[in-house]
């Protein structure tokens, strides 16, 4: 399993890989091990070949059993026994069923307080390389939910002792919400793919006077970040490390407040890759943090985690790994401009121009208008994708040299999202 990047994308074993990734920040201290299985397993079927956890995520971070992480939560010192042979089991059944492991060496507040630094981090990088380099499917992510800049020597240096001592392994950086990797970390050597959190905010709620305020602020609009790094790092991947989670509060803090549904998972995913994202990461309110009955709740989960693991959402997510891999998505560039009469927020139309087709997506389900004159397609054809099914729909021959408008039909489900191939015949 040797994962590499090249130029924008992620190559496996020289062929293309789409990062298709799940948020489990807590599974190692909220699972047993058979619980890990069944969530592994769930998620090997619907196509996810990236988790995302949390090594340390809080203090005294324990087993259900009880096997803490850290003797006396200290860094420097990693218990001997049972918490990392717990995880080591998990990382290497990933491995079996074709999962990497994007694993956090801590959250991020405990470098923002202080409790990993500069003394006390570089023994902590030596212990996780002797525990997990051998395992080729783990990739390094640091930070964790906070700002490059809170302890950006820390990260720094763990970045570039990670890369000395585990040379095959992929290390990138989880940032602060509504943030990028590339706003601190542009350049460094040892950062081999960007990563940014669109977040869990609506168009409306900027600032809600709440301690993940922050002024960089794009609403729902996480593509623009995509369009920031093409811009600035060029032949580095990027992907939406979090967006706003499958029925969390918009905005978090409010459980009274709507959550975000399948639909908008759904958008959050096809807008950035369809702007030249690498990838895309799905999360879910309930697994992100395994919610059970047992363990306070954040962020008002509506459903305990096993039965969250059939939420829709998360099972839609394969056909668009799926089509970007039938279509090329590694030779292709961001396309919006063969489409005519683009809208902003909710009404924006992204586009791909790949080696073997173009592929839109209309988010609200508005007629898409194409300038096929300009499309490389002498005899072009048109097929409909339902983003909730996955079925392609052949629609019919296109006329060359036309500004053609290609119409959606109403569901009677209420779902409103499509997209459209057009391909040569």
């Amino acid at each position: 399993m040797k994962l590499q990047t090249r130029g924008r994308y992620f190559v496996l074993d020289n062929g293309p890989f789409f990062w298709l990734g799940d948020t489990a920040w807590l599974m190692f201290s909220r699972l047993s091990r058979e619980e890990a299985s069944v969530y592994l397993k769930n998620r090997a079927e619907k196509g996810y070949n990236v988790i995302q956890a949390t090594l340390v995520h809080s203090a005294n971070y324990a087993t259900l059993d009880g096997k803490r992480a850290l003797a006396d939560d200290d860094f420097a010192r990693p218990a001997k026994e049972g918490y990392w042979e717990h995880v080591l089991s998990i990382v290497r059944e990933a491995a079996g069923l074709g999962m990497f492991m994007a694993l956090l060496p801590s959250w991020g507040s405990f470098a923002k307080n202080g409790q990993l630094n500069m003394e006390n981090a570089p023994g902590y990088v030596r212990f996780l390389a002797q525990t997990f380099g051998g395992e080729e499917n783990v990739i390094w992510l640091l930070g964790g939910d906070v700002r490059g800049d809170a302890a950006k020597d820390v990260f720094e240096m763990m970045g570039n002792e990670f890369k000395r001592l585990c040379s095959g392994h992929l290390v990138g950086y989880h940032p602060f919400g509504r943030c990028d990797s590339s706003m601190w970390f542009n350049g460094s050597s040892w950062l081999d793919f960007n990563m940014f959190q669109s977040g869990h905010r609506d168009y409306t709620q900027q600032y809600l006077g709440a301690w993940d305020d922050n002024d960089v602020f794009y609403g729902e609009d996480n593509y623009k970040y995509v369009l920031n790094d093409l811009k600035s790092c060029p032949d580095m991947p990027t992907l939406d490390g979090e967006p706003g989670y499958e029925l969390i509060p918009h905005g978090l803090h409010d459980p009274s407040q709507p959550r975000w549904l399948a639909y908008d998972v759904r958008r959050y995913a096809w807008w950035s890759v369809l702007t030249g994202a690498a990838g895309h990461t799905y999360g879910d309110n309930s697994i992100m943090q395994f919610y059970k009955p047992q363990f306070k709740g954040s962020y008002g989960p509506v459903n305990t985690w096993d039965e969250a693991l059939h939420d829709p959402g998360s099972g839609q997510m394969r056909h668009l790994k799926r089509l970007m891999l039938d279509y090329d998505f590694a030779s292709g560039r961001e396309a919006s401009e063969y489409i005519a009469e683009n809208g902003e927020k909710h009404f924006h139309k992204a586009a791909l121009l790949t080696s073997k087709g173009f592929i839109a997506f209309s988010p609200e389900g508005e007629d898409i208008r194409v300038n096929t004159a300009a499309l490389p397609f002498e005899q072009p054809v048109c097929s409909l994708f339902d983003p909730v099914s996955g079925v392609k729909s052949f629609a019919g021959h296109l006329e060359k040299g036309a500004d053609v408008k290609i119409a959606f039909p109403d569901r009677r489900d209420g779902t409103r999202d499509w997209g459209i191939i057009i391909e040569e015949l």
